[in-house]
């Protein structure tokens, strides 16, 4: 036990440590956690996530392509045109705006355009920027599980499958989708009157008496409404869109697929397939520079992405494997008289892992060798999202940087900052909704 407890606070301490660097260092410092597990302990090495990897790096490179298409200024300005159009509403749709982009996209690193230009709708308005931008921030990775080609999507199917829970990517959007918007709504609602108003703020007001702060705060507006978009950008959106109706087709008709001595093509390599092959058709008829993609930031962090799910899911999937019995006898009786208290461990665990694909790669063969049903874990699955506790993921501190007001915060205190309660509030209501959602329908 006293060794079992050892390795444990290794595994926990290279999360750590990983996650104070971030970036990289989540995957790098998680392979010395790795080391000391295998070389140190002799420990059997778990299993890379490799399938979750491929389809990673397929779709982030069509995304990324699409961006240097263009086509991604395209889907920021429709968004803005939104936004601007009804400014008085921008705390309800600009986490609409950040939501459905990260779900056509299948990462929330697209939205750092969108951020500047939600802040200066706000100000304009007169509106609290923290409002808009504490929840919006929030639904750019909420909208990750209700992704079709996200890693963490394509992981619970793939996972669920080879464990008896036979569930496709349309199945687990049709509870994903509505639970999710379900709890950004119930998060808005409670950040529309957060803080106070700009006029009544004493700290931002004195700011204003600056002459140097008040040029900074209102002196620049953010927009894309000036950009040209060509028409090879639309097109490249077009068959984005096109391999996205193509993915669902497939994974709502497994018929249609081909099989070989009766197994039917798996949607891991589908989805690989249909990303790679877009991405070609936006090279050659869209104009869209491979060099420019790799050099932009949806391929850029999407590679991070890789990096850091390979270290940690391996890190992870190599203690628990070794402790599976262990595991099994702790936590049976546990989830057996309570099998949603599975969500606690969920968001524990990604609270320090800074990827909802990881932690499903990592610990949903945990939670069926537990003996807990599809459609329970089906209905826990919004509460993979909990890196937001700790104000340290890329996103959450751009919209600190993006809101020149300075409502938008991270705390003195560190936990008191301005995504805590839009996201507590998202993940609690939308993991209720899933659950009642997925024994419903299933």
């Amino acid at each position: 036990m006293l060794i079992m407890i050892l390795q444990l606070l290794i595994v926990l301490g290279a999360l750590w440590v990983g996650s104070r660097y971030g970036s990289l260092a989540l995957g790098a410092i998680s392979g010395i956690g790795l080391a000391l597990l295998v070389l140190g302990f002799g420990m059997k090495p778990g299993t890379p996530p490799t399938d979750v990897i491929y389809i990673i790096i397929a779709a982030v490179t069509c995304a990324g392509i699409m961006q240097a298409s263009g086509g991604m200024d395209w889907l920021i300005q429709i968004a803005e045109k939104l936004l601007r159009k009804h400014p008085g509403r921008i705390t309800f749709l600009a986490p609409l705006c950040t939501f459905f982009l990260t779900v056509l996209v299948g990462t929330g690193h697209v939205v750092y355009t969108l951020m500047p230009i939600i802040c200066d709708i706000a100000l304009k308005k007169g509106i609290r920027p923290e409002r808009p931008c504490g929840v919006a921030s929030i639904a750019s990775q909420v909208g990750i599980t209700c992704s079709p080609i996200a890693a963490a999507v394509v992981a619970f199917v793939s996972i669920s499958n080879a464990n008896g829970f036979d569930i496709t990517i349309p199945q687990v959007l049709m509870v994903s989708i509505p639970a999710c918007l379900c709890g950004l709504m119930a998060a808005a609602t409670a950040s529309y009157k957060r803080g106070l108003d700009l006029d009544k703020d004493p700290v931002f007001q004195a700011r204003l008496k600056i002459p140097e702060q008040r040029d900074y705060i209102y002196g620049s507006g953010a927009t894309t409404l000036d950009k040209v978009i060509p028409v090879e950008a639309k097109r490249a959106v077009f068959i984005f869109l096109a391999a996205l109706c193509v993915i669902v087709m497939f994974a709502a008709v497994p018929s249609l697929l081909p099989s070989w001595d009766g197994k039917a093509l798996k949607m891991n390599i589908v989805i690989q397939i249909v990303m790679i092959t877009a991405a070609a058709l936006m090279i050659i008829f869209c104009k869209a520079s491979p060099k420019k993609a790799v050099a932009g930031p949806v391929w850029q962090s999407g590679m991070v992405a890789v990096v850091a799910i390979y270290g940690i899911a391996w890190l992870a999937d190599t203690y628990f494997s070794n402790y599976m019995g262990e595991m099994q006898s702790m936590l049976t009786e546990i989830v057996k008289e309570y099998p949603w208290s599975i969500a606690f461990v969920f968001f524990m665990v990604s609270v320090l892992i800074n990827s909802q694909g990881a932690v499903v790669v990592a610990m949903l063969p945990l939670a069926y060798s537990l003996g807990i049903e599809g459609t329970v874990l089906l209905g826990v699955l919004p509460s993979v999202y909990g890196y937001f506790f700790i104000p340290n993921y890329p996103s959450d501190i751009a919209t600190v940087n993006f809101d020149r007001s300075g409502t938008t915060v991270i705390g003195k205190y560190l936990l008191n900052h301005s995504f805590m309660m839009p996201g507590l509030i998202c993940v609690t209501t939308s993991t209720i909704v899933a659950y009642l959602l997925s024994m419903l329908i299933y």
